[in-house]
């Protein structure tokens, strides 16, 4: 309650102080859940993740491909000689069969044409077709949650540098409250000057401190227009059409109160969920690697027909006589195929992949330990910065007082000009420290969501 309390009354003094040079401001401002949404259509990063999605849809789809059946088709002519001996051969592709022996050598040149249908279709491998099945799908799954981190991080990326136009809006604005009190103390400092109530140095130092605010100001410009220019590239939009909305900030803290709490979900979060994914496309790898090399069992089947200018009789005819089927034959058969040294090449595979299902296995508790760890020091930052926000209301309200007791003495010429702009230095770092201190806290909150898995709740309760 002590908290609230400060935090109403600081927040009342600052919004007398920015409402002036914020109000022109607020009348093209985007709401952070409208950026996200610019931020999902239009980040290159999200276009290209979700072009990769997409070829892992489609590799999935063509691993459905390995059960078809081959059906090929083959037609030749050829003209060689027809002059065999017997006896046995590897063939290795290069001499063409014929099963033909004659007694007497002859080279006479021989005409004949082939044609063979060949059909050949694995339809049972013991497993191995669903193993590669699920093996693509969960490359897809894999990929998909890659998409849903880079999504989310990005996300988090847009918030934090959204809560950063905000802090450096209301820095901008304190600077030019802090321009206008130096320039209310030039004007302050001529007219005594000129009426020869103090000395005319003093004209020159408030200049000095007037053009400081100045250059300070042109820095925080400069920081703020950076930002703009990363959230516009991310996002599509214009930059100058990036500018915060100044109740976002009020919103994040109503948000966590009691009441409006949410339990944490780090079981779901895109981070788990893609070292998860890892884990499970690696055990379906292993997977796919046992059955793999389990034995095949095929239907094969062909037919053909062929032709030649040699005759039944071993007569050799005119070459025209070699074109055209004269025989026909078919064979239908069911084989199996196992190879005995798979085993061990499956044992080494089986190694290999192993070792990166352990890697896979080591990195999710090692994601979910540094989560956890996260959670813990953001807990932490969330405690001192409350502390923070109690005790700056006093800060700032000395520092109030302290600049206008200055400025009326040194009117009145019992102080000096060093003595004001102390002040005027003090009451200008506790309104940056506020600022800070409750961007700080803010940021914290955020992280908290972050880590919680918690942003689209979020994002519902401050639209």
């Amino acid at each position: 309650m002590l908290y609230r309390n400060a935090c109403s009354r600081v927040c009342s003094i600052l919004l007398s102080m920015l409402l002036c040079t914020s109000a022109s401001s607020q009348e093209n401002t985007i709401k952070l859940i409208d950026l996200l949404k610019a931020v999902n259509a239009n980040s290159p990063a999200l276009k290209s993740d979700s072009a990769s999605l997409r070829i892992r849809q489609m590799q999935e789809s063509a691993v459905r491909g390995n059960r078809l059946p081959n059906l090929k088709l083959n037609y030749q002519v050829d003209a060689g000689t027809n002059n065999n001996l017997p006896g046995g051969f590897f063939a290795n592709g290069l001499v063409p069969t014929n099963s033909r022996v004659r007694n007497e050598g002859n080279s006479s040149t021989v005409l004949g044409d082939l044609g063979v249908a060949s059909f050949d279709w694995e339809f049972y491998n013991f497993g191995k077709f669903a193993a590669e099945q699920t093996a693509a799908h969960t490359e897809f799954e894999l990929e998909e949650s890659r998409v849903a981190r880079s999504k989310y991080d990005i996300q988090a990326y847009t918030i934090t540098y959204y809560l950063q136009l905000l802090r450096l809006n209301d820095l901008l604005a304190i600077q030019s409250l802090n321009i206008d009190r130096n320039s209310e103390i030039r004007k302050s400092i001529q007219s005594l000057a000129k009426s020869g109530i103090i000395a005319g140095v003093d004209t020159s130092i408030a200049e000095a401190e007037l053009s400081k605010s100045r250059l300070n100001h042109l820095e925080l410009s400069n920081q703020f227009r950076q930002v703009q220019l990363l959230l516009a590239a991310i996002s599509g939009l214009s930059p100058d059409n990036i500018r915060p909305d100044s109740a976002f900030t009020g919103k994040v803290l109503n948000y966590y109160k009691a009441d409006l709490l949410f339990s944490g979900d780090s079981i779901t979060h895109p981070t788990i969920q893609f070292y998860q994914s890892a884990y499970a496309n690696n055990l379906a790898k292993e997977e796919l690697i046992r059955k793999s090399y389990n034995p095949k069992l095929s239907l094969q089947a062909a037919i053909w027909g062929r032709g030649s200018s040699v005759s039944a009789m071993d007569e050799f005819r005119a070459l025209s006589k070699g074109i055209g089927f004269e025989r026909a034959n078919y064979l239908v058969g069911v084989g199996m195929t196992y190879n005995i040294f798979d085993q061990r090449r499956k044992k080494l595979q089986m190694n290999v992949q192993k070792a990166a299902t352990n890697l896979s296995a080591k990195q999710l508790s090692e994601q979910q330990q540094m989560l956890s760890l996260s959670t813990r020091q953001i807990e932490t930052e969330l405690e001192i910065s409350r502390q923070r926000l109690t005790e700056i209301p006093h800060q700032l309200e000395a520092a109030q007082a302290a600049y206008r007791q200055k400025l009326s003495l040194y009117k009145n010429g019992l102080t000096n000009i060093v003595d004001l702009n102390a002040a005027v230095s003090i009451l200008y770092r506790a309104e940056t420290d506020f600022t800070n201190a409750n961007y700080n806290y803010c940021k914290a909150l955020l992280q908290k969501a972050v880590n919680e898995n918690q942003i689209d709740a979020l994002l519902n309760i401050l639209n």
